[in-house]
């Protein structure tokens, strides 16, 4: 057992037309593709979260529609990961990139990223689970989530 700290962290799946948008993290070890996505801070709702990181990074306001699950795995870093991924629509907001983090963003077709390079994205297996549930339309509905007790 190892005393490192659990992340959590919240994911959105941002789909119009058939495709997702994709962001290109500006990590140091890693300039590879993920959806939006963030820690949850010590606190912090969980649908705040999944919210606060998309307008954080893309600069769009979203509602969140559905979640496809929750995925618990090992990051290349070796922490223990839970990953709550939602999908959401965009009410609000344009593109606009927080540049030290993020380098680039794209539209990509759900359906292609099947086939996505493993190496161009954070994550691979994780990512594919979720982009195999997009394409499936395998989603649940948001209310799972319930409001922060305070």
């Amino acid at each position: 057992m190892t005393d490192k700290p659990i992340v959590l962290v919240a994911s959105v799946s941002i789909i119009k037309d058939e495709e997702v948008l994709m962001v290109k993290e500006n990590q140091t070890k890693c300039n590879k593709w993920n959806f939006p996505s963030g820690h949850i801070e010590m606190g912090e709702d969980i649908l705040y979260a999944a919210r606060r990181e998309v307008k954080e990074e893309t600069g769009l306001d979203v509602e969140l529609t559905y979640t496809t699950g929750v995925y618990n795995f090992i990051s290349s870093s070796k922490d223990q990961v839970i990953l709550f991924h939602f999908l959401g629509q965009v009410i609000g907001g344009s593109i606009n990139l927080q540049e030290d983090e993020i380098i680039d963003s794209a539209w990509v077709k759900v359906s292609e990223l099947i086939n996505a390079d493993d190496d161009k994205l954070r994550n691979p297996s994780v990512m594919k689970q979720i982009v195999n549930c997009l394409v499936k339309k395998n989603y649940h509905p948001i209310s799972v989530f319930h409001k922060q007790i305070i």
